[in-house]
């Protein structure tokens, strides 16, 4: 089985347009690969999923212990020829900025992988050779088993590739060189999603070509292959299970993989709707769950869909089992704040307005703590999370205290009850399968009432 991590010196090095790149490449030859992403980022999966039709899977060593991500990934890597990994920010950029904890270091050194380290040459030739150097030296083992040259035209590869192997003693695997019509654009919470590019497909295809000529595919099949496999454990039947209603459309797109294999693991049926498209909640739904994503692109939409938010405040008002994470916290507001500035209805089953910021808020990873027994957690409980929003609300609430974890600044926020999660704090059901359990547990006691109640 062939298994590498793709990691860089730091952000902006094309880490996921080579990861993508690689991925069909791998695809193309037959080896049936798969993906995953460290860190808790969303979009770069999304791109993964596009590379490969198949779910890619985050590695995130604060919002899990070690053990459960070594267990998430030989059961998802089970039944794949490849594997690659993408690394977050800089190799060794870790919790805070300031150690290497949840770093892709962290995740190479806990699951033991190779790393291909991507560099972009622009401006430096020997210097980079002392960077490399300096990453090799900084932490033992460093795990980097090879480096690869990106945004680099074949010309400057022939020059930098001796002297980058003679003064680091690692071999340079090839070059990727700059394709125009590839790049893939931001926006202010990172690349554009999977799903707004029209012509991905092609575009991952033209790279996916480039890197097949500049890749010396000898090198990596034996830097990499480490020839050796696992069992992937037979998925949960989810038959019968508890039907709970998950959001997935262009404004609620931000749902861990994993977290849905663990609702499913704990028994639930997954019904998925739009908010945007769907005219009501599907019928048989005893539970709800609204993920983040960008519902401040789609406010108008959302706002249109009179039914659909009618549909679902009626739900939360009538106790159905509600966990709303950053997009769906907003969108269970008042009102919402669009890209235009206007303000638009939603939901209705939360006070509190979603409004616009010029930066991003609370940003970052946290401890949750709770004072009380609610539908996740129980009093005393602590969960870690992580918040990534520009927008915010005039009233997050006050029923979980949030704790950053190096400075120990704390705030309130969250609504919740037996019933009901909504905060802007993003879960991790993986890391905690109990908060699944329970999720599932809730909605089964729903359905119950509600059979009782039209007996």
């Amino acid at each position: 089985m062939v298994e590498l991590m793709i990691s860089a010196p730091a952000s902006g090095s094309g880490k996921t347009v080579l990861t993508c790149a690689l991925l069909a490449a791998l695809k193309e030859r037959g080896l049936n690969p798969c993906a995953f992403k460290c860190g808790p980022d969303y979009i770069d999966p999304m791109f993964h999923r596009a590379a490969l039709g198949v779910d890619s899977h985050n590695l995130d060593l604060f919002l899990a212990e070690e053990d459960a991500v070594r267990r998430l990934y030989r059961r998802c890597a089970a039944a794949h020829g490849s594997v690659v990994a993408e690394g977050a920010m800089g190799f060794y950029d870790g919790l805070g900025g300031s150690t290497h904890r949840a770093s892709a270091w962290h995740a190479a050194d806990a699951l033991n992988l190779p790393v291909l380290l991507a560099v972009r040459p622009k401006g430096a030739s020997l210097t980079l050779a002392a960077q490399i150097k300096g990453l090799l030296d900084f932490r033992r083992p460093s795990h980097i088993a090879g480096i690869f040259l990106n945004d680099c035209s074949p010309m400057l590869a022939s020059s930098l590739t001796p002297m980058l192997e003679r003064e680091t003693g690692l071999p340079v695997l090839g070059c990727l060189p700059h394709v125009e019509d590839a790049v893939l654009e931001s926006r202010h919470l990172g690349l554009r999603t999977a799903g707004e590019i029209g012509d991905l497909t092609a575009r991952l295809h033209r790279v996916a070509e480039a890197l097949d000529k500049g890749m010396d595919w000898d090198r990596l099949f034996a830097l990499f292959d480490r020839r050796e496999g696992w069992t992937a454990p037979p998925p949960p039947d989810s038959r019968g299970g508890v039907p709970i209603a998950v959001a997935q459309d262009e404004a609620f797109c931000f749902t861990y993989a994993e977290t849905l294999d663990a609702l499913r693991d704990a028994g639930a049926e997954l019904l998925f709707f739009s908010p945007l498209h769907d005219k009501a909640l599907p019928e048989r739904a005893c539970g709800l769950y609204l993920p983040g994503g960008y519902p401040e692109l789609y406010a108008g939409a959302l706002a249109d869909n009179g039914s659909m938010r009618r549909s679902v405040r009626t739900a939360v008002e009538a106790g159905m089992p509600t966990v709303a994470e950053c997009g769906g916290f907003l969108y269970l507001g008042q009102t919402l704040e669009g890209m235009d500035g206007a303000n638009y209805p939603m939901a209705g089953a939360l006070p509190g307005d979603g409004v616009r910021k010029e930066r991003l808020v609370r940003f970052g990873y946290s401890q949750l703590r709770a004072e009380s027994d609610s539908l996740l957690l129980r009093a005393g409980e602590s969960l870690p999370v992580h918040e990534f929003h520009y927008w915010d609300s005039t009233d997050n609430g006050d029923g979980l205290t949030a704790v950053k974890p190096l400075t120990g600044r704390s705030w309130r926020c969250g609504f919740v009850s037996g019933r009901l999660y909504a905060a802007f704090p993003h879960l991790y059901f993986a890391g905690r399968p109990e908060l699944a359990e329970r999720f599932v547990r809730g909605a089964e006691q729903y359905r119950e009432e509600r059979i009782t109640h039209e007996i």
